[in-house]
């Protein structure tokens, strides 16, 4: 009997341009015999449990934000259009993708919201466009918005993005292996790398955590 495929978890939101970046190059990881589930999680719950802006907050990480973005996407032969908008609510979206208990039906509407949103152009905190989009990817559109209203998927919405900040999660893109986690579509080359065997000394890494800050910032 052939072993199970090793799972990573990629949390994401649509928010986030970078999860889009790292949703095209996922082939990567498992062309090795990772499995891949997505999970969805609120990126605003992320940044408020950490005490965080997100990057489009802030002047400055915004304009480098999407210059980069561009920079990639046209390094890698993507198209970028980019919302109407940034940033927007990304709520029911998400509702959405996890009113879906498949992971291969969830991964198939988060890929063509993803698609919608940055190459297309489409505004998917649109509730009237979300339905037709899901129609276009497959899915009873209709049936899957009133299905993401329910209480049932919104506390799963919730639960999905306390265990991941339980995890440590604090951004999106996140690919989780074996409990590790690798923040950012630019990790799935030090993922690989994990893969095959590179690793760093743990009791290092305790040690330099337990030292006590030199200096501190006023807040």
């Amino acid at each position: 009997m052939a072993a199970p495929s090793r799972l990573v978890d990629f949390y994401f939101d649509p928010i986030s341009p970078y999860a889009w970046l790292a949703s095209r190059s996922l082939e990567r990881l498992e062309g090795t015999g990772l499995r891949i589930r997505f999970v969805p999680v609120l990126f605003a719950g992320l940044l408020k449990a950490h005490g965080n802006l997100g990057p489009a907050e802030v002047p400055a990480k915004r304009t480098y934000l999407f210059r980069d973005v561009m920079r990639e996407a046209a390094r890698h032969g993507l198209p970028f259009s980019g919302p109407p908008g940034h940033p927007f609510n990304p709520l029911t979206a998400l509702r959405m993708c996890t009113a879906l208990d498949d992971d291969e039906q969830r991964r198939k509407l988060a890929l063509a919201l993803f698609a919608a949103c940055w190459e297309a152009g489409e505004d998917i905190s649109d509730v009237a466009a979300l339905p037709r989009l899901a129609d276009a990817a497959g899915f009873d559109g209709e049936a899957l918005l009133t299905r993401a209203a329910t209480p049932a998927v919104k506390q799963a919405l919730a639960a999905a993005t306390d265990a991941a900040i339980a995890e440590g999660v604090f951004g999106v893109p996140t690919l989780r292996l074996d409990g590790e986690l690798f923040w950012g579509g630019d990790r799935i080359e030090t993922l690989l790398w994990r893969l095959n065997g590179g690793a760093i000394d743990e009791d290092h890494l305790a040690a330099f955590l337990a030292r006590p800050p030199l200096a501190q910032r006023p807040r």
